[in-house]
C-alpha cells in the first residue's frame, strides 16, 4: 500500500521549490570531463580567504571533538572592535541566508505579508513561502528597488520588508538619503531587513548607506552582513545580523544551537582584521569590473553599472542556450531564469586571466 508522504508536509514546504545555487565546478568536471574550469557563478572571492583566516581555521580544526562556542563570544568581540557593535545587537548565522530565514520565522505568521523587489535575491521569496506568508513583489525601477513604491505597498498585513543594497543579481543600489526617506515612511511595526552582503565592494563616492550607522535611529531595522563574499569564506558559512537588542533576543531564541562551526568562527574573526587582504580583494575587483565592462562593450553587449563583485549582462537572446555552450568551454556564469531574466547572465568578477577566458569563450559562443 502506497501513501503520498508529500501530503504530510506543511503547505509552505510542499509548495517550495529548492534554491538552485550556481553550478559547482566539480559537477561540470563529472558531466563533461573538463578540467581547469573557470567558475564565475556564485560571486565568490577569486583570491580566496586571507592567509590569517586560513591559519585560524586550520588551528581550530584540532579542536573539532568539542562543540563550538554557541554564543560566538570571540567573533562578537571582534565585531564590536571592528564596527562598534555591542554583543546584544548581534546574531550569528550559518551564512546570512540563515538569518534571512530566521527573520521571517520570528516576525511573520501564515497569511501575513512580506514585501520585496522584483529581481532581488531569490532567498527572500523562499523565506516567504517557507513561513506561508503572502509575497508582495514590487516591480523594479531601472532594474533596482523602487523604494517609494515599496513603502506605498505596505498594508495592515505587512510584517517584513527585504531590501538588498547593492542588489543581487542586478548590482543596482540606492543612496543613504533614499533609505532614510524609506525608513521614515515605513511604520515602525514593520521589520525592515537590509541585506548588505556586498557592502565591502561599494565605492564610497556612490553614496550608499552604511546600514549599521542607522540602527540607533530605527529599532525596526535589521542589517545583514556576510563573510562569504569579500572575506572569501563562502565554504565555511558565517554571517551576522545587527539589530535592536529585542530583535536580537527574539532571533537568538529560534536560532539553532551551534549553528556556526568552530573553524568558521575563528576564520571570520581573523578575516575582519586582515586589512591588506581585503584591500587587495577590492583592487582586483575594481580592475576586473573595468576589464569585463570594456570586453563586453567590444562584443556589443550591455551590462548594468554595479556596486558588487559581479556584472549583469544583457545578451538580447535566450541566455540558457549561451550558458549551455559556455559550460562546454569550461566557463560557468549564472543564468537567471528563476529571476525572470531570461536573456541575462550574471558573471562574477574573477582574476584577470579568468575574466579573459570568460570574454574569449563568450565571443566564441556568440559567433556560433
Amino acid at each position: 500500500m502506497s501513501f503520498d508522504l508529500y501530503s504530510l508536509a506543511s503547505p509552505g514546504i510542499a509548495q517550495l521549490a529548492p534554491y538552485r545555487p550556481g553550478k559547482p565546478a566539480a559537477e561540470l568536471e563529472r558531466e563533461l570531463g573538463l578540467t581547469d574550469i573557470v567558475s564565475l557563478a556564485s560571486n565568490e572571492n577569486p583570491l580566496g580567504p586571507s592567509p590569517a583566516a586560513m591559519a585560524a581555521a586550520t588551528a581550530a580544526i584540532s579542536g573539532m571533538t568539542r562543540y563550538p562556542d554557541a554564543a560566538g563570544f570571540r567573533l562578537k568581540a571582534a565585531l564590536r572592535e571592528r564596527f562598534g557593535l555591542k554583543s546584544e545587537r548581534l546574531t550569528l548565522g550559518n551564512g546570512s541566508n540563515e538569518l534571512i530565514s530566521l527573520a521571517a520565522r520570528v516576525f511573520v505568521r501564515p497569511g501575513e505579508q512580506i514585501i520585496y523587489s522584483e529581481y532581488s535575491f531569490i532567498a527572500y521569496a523562499l523565506a516567504t513561502r517557507f513561513v506561508e506568508a503572502e509575497p508582495v513583489v514590487v516591480p523594479a525601477k531601472n532594474a533596482g528597488h523602487d523604494l517609494a513604491a515599496m513603502a506605498a505597498a505596505v498594508t495592515g498585513k505587512t510584517r517584513l520588508i527585504f531590501l538588498a543594497n547593492p542588489n543581487n543579481p542586478t548590482g543596482t543600489w540606492f543612496t543613504r538619503d533614499e533609505l532614510v526617506a524609506f525608513m521614515d515612511a515605513v511604520p515602525s511595526r514593520v521589520i525592515v531587513v537590509l541585506d548588505e552582503a556586498y557592502t565591502e565592494y561599494v565605492d564610497p563616492a556612490a553614496g550608499l548607506p552604511d546600514g549599521l550607522s542607522l540602527l540607533e535611529n530605527y529599532p525596526n531595522l535589521v542589517v545583514l552582513r556576510t563573510f562569504s563574499k569579500a572575506y572569501g569564506l563562502a565554504g565555511l558559512r558565517v554571517g551576522f545580523a545587527a539589530a535592536d537588542p529585542a530583535v536580537t533576543d527574539l532571533m537568538n531564541r529560534v536560532r539553532d544551537p551551534f549553528n556556526v562551526n568552530a573553524p568558521a568562527l575563528a576564520a571570520a574573526e581573523a578575516a575582519l582584521f586582515d586589512s591588506e587582504h581585503l584591500a587587495k580583494t577590492l583592487e582586483v575587483n575594481r580592475e576586473g569590473v573595468i576589464q569585463l565592462r570594456e570586453g563586453l562593450q567590444r562584443l556589443g553587449l550591455e551590462s548594468l553599472p554595479t556596486q558588487g563583485n559581479f556584472l549583469l549582462l544583457d545578451l538580447k537572446r535566450p541566455a540558457q542556450d549561451v550558458f549551455d555552450l559556455l559550460l562546454r568551454e569550461g566557463v560557468i556564469p549564472r543564468p537567471l531564469a528563476p529571476y525572470g531574466l531570461h536573456e541575462h547572465l550574471r558573471v562574477t568578477v574573477g582574476l584577470a586571466e579568468e575574466n579573459r577566458r570568460f570574454l574569449a569563450a563568450l565571443e566564441k559562443v556568440l559567433a556560433c
